[in-house]
Order: structure tokens, then C-alpha cells, then sequence
């Protein structure tokens, strides 16, 4: 039995997404894409897109060191094994699997969605404190799927998720 279930028609994706707020995601898209061309986030890039994902983490998150940083989002941008990505950005102090999913997103926004509980929510899943790796491969095999059979973005079906369960309260 699939973990994960689109809770709404396909067919919705697109309005739904239309009616997600607009967010200021400029600073954020542009760390993504200067870390993606040099292949590893700096340390000030790697706070600004972990603050953007939760600023509760900040304190956390800003005990890693630039050298850690840079070894472990190195790893997660060039190396081909999925759960080798998770893991190296895991490793870093105060990042967990949602906030790891955003530095991938916004390093490489068509290859990675955003696990938030929301869009947990959407797809009949409970959201939960630690996620494992293989939760994240299914998820992200799931997302990589309703997106391409929906014929949308990954960032699309995101918005979509996301807008679903707000409104559903």
C-alpha cells in the first residue's frame, strides 16, 4: 500500500497553485542557483535558505562551519545516489529532511520538491519530528510522479499541496 495519496483530483493542481500567496523567494532562488553552478552552498547562502524554510533553526543551523557546510552540500549536489544527498545535508547541525529538501529545491528547483507538513497533509501522510531517508526517496519519487503526470512543475504541485490543506484548515 503507497504511503502517499493525492487527497484532491490532479486536475486542481493548477488552480490551487494559482491561489497560493505570493512569496518573496528572489534572495533565496539566487543562492540556489549560485550554489548549483560552484556546487556547494556558502555558509551565508546555507543560513539564508534555512532561515527561509524555518527561522526557528537559525541558532542551530549557525553552528556549522563553512568548511562542513561546504563538504556536506558539496556531496549533496554532486554526488548521483539520492539518499547520499539526504544524508550529507542531515549531517549538518540542525538540518533535518524538510529543511534538507529546501536547499535542494533551490539549488535545483525542477529536480526537487519542499517537504512541509502541509503538503504531507495533501498526500494523506502524518506529519512526524524525524524523518528517514527512505520517507524522503518515497516522497520524492511520489511528488516526481503526480508532477509529471499532472504535467506541472515540482514547485507547481508544491504550491498546490500546500494551498490544498490550508484550505481544507
Amino acid at each position: 500500500m503507497p504511503r502517499f495519496a493525492l487527497q484532491f483530483p490532479p486536475d486542481l493542481i493548477p488552480a490551487l497553485a494559482a491561489r497560493f500567496p505570493t512569496t518573496d523567494d528572489a534572495a533565496v532562488s539566487a543562492a540556489g542557483r549560485a550554489a548549483r553552478e560552484r556546487s556547494h552552498y556558502t555558509r551565508a547562502e546555507f543560513l539564508l535558505v534555512c532561515e527561509w524554510k524555518t527561522a526557528r533553526s537559525r541558532p542551530r543551523v549557525a553552528v556549522n562551519s563553512a568548511a562542513a557546510i561546504r563538504k556536506a552540500t558539496r556531496t549533496a549536489l554532486t554526488d548521483e545516489d539520492e539518499g547520499v544527498r539526504m544524508v550529507a545535508l542531515t549531517s549538518l547541525v540542525g538540518v533535518g529532511v524538510p529543511t534538507a529538501s529546501t536547499l535542494l529545491h533551490f539549488a535545483a528547483p525542477d529536480d526537487y520538491p519542499l517537504l512541509d507538513v502541509r503538503a504531507l497533509d495533501s498526500l494523506g501522510a502524518t506529519s512526524r519530528s524525524v524523518y528517514p531517508v527512505a520517507f524522503w526517496l518515497e516522497y520524492l519519487d511520489t511528488c516526481r510522479r503526480l508532477a509529471r503526470d499532472a504535467g506541472v512543475s515540482l514547485r507547481t504541485l508544491d504550491k498546490a499541496l500546500w494551498q490544498y490543506s490550508k484550505e481544507r484548515g
